[in-house]
């Protein structure tokens, strides 16, 4: 049998009250509903425990947490953007010409190394290698 139809909360929220104050039973309410009795003490059990929130399902909370959690994002960013801001301005004090780079170092060549332009590339016919040759 399928799923029937997501009832209002509007519509829960009367049938319910029907229930608790006793002008109806919890079965009536079902089969004028056309819900399952499970269905409407489930609805009585969550009204009790949060009122009318309780009632409008997951829909409520998801959106109560996602505004929480946009929140938050925007908490972490503003933070970041602090910090990043620290880190260029520090950047931009220390004077790098006081630590040598990696790619500042002394050119190191190999004995032989006929890509280098050594003595010993020379040995080779035809002597050291030249572009476009």
């Amino acid at each position: 049998m399928p799923r029937p139809p997501v009832m209002p909360p509007d519509d829960k929220l009367e049938i319910v009250m029907r229930v608790i104050s006793g002008e109806i039973s919890i079965s009536q309410a079902a089969r004028q509903a056309n819900v399952s009795e499970q269905s409407v003490g489930n609805w009585k059990r969550q009204f009790i425990a949060a009122g009318r929130q309780g009632l409008e399902g997951s829909d409520r909370r998801n959106a109560e947490r996602e505004r929480q959690l946009i929140a938050e994002i925007a908490e972490l960013k503003a933070a970041l953007g602090e910090v990043y801001v620290q880190l260029r301005s520090k950047r931009r004090s220390v004077d790098y010409r006081a630590v040598p780079s990696p790619t500042s170092r002394r050119y190191e060549t190999m004995p032989g190394s006929a890509s280098r332009g050594s003595a010993e590339s020379s040995r080779y016919p035809g002597g050291p290698m030249r572009a476009g040759s």
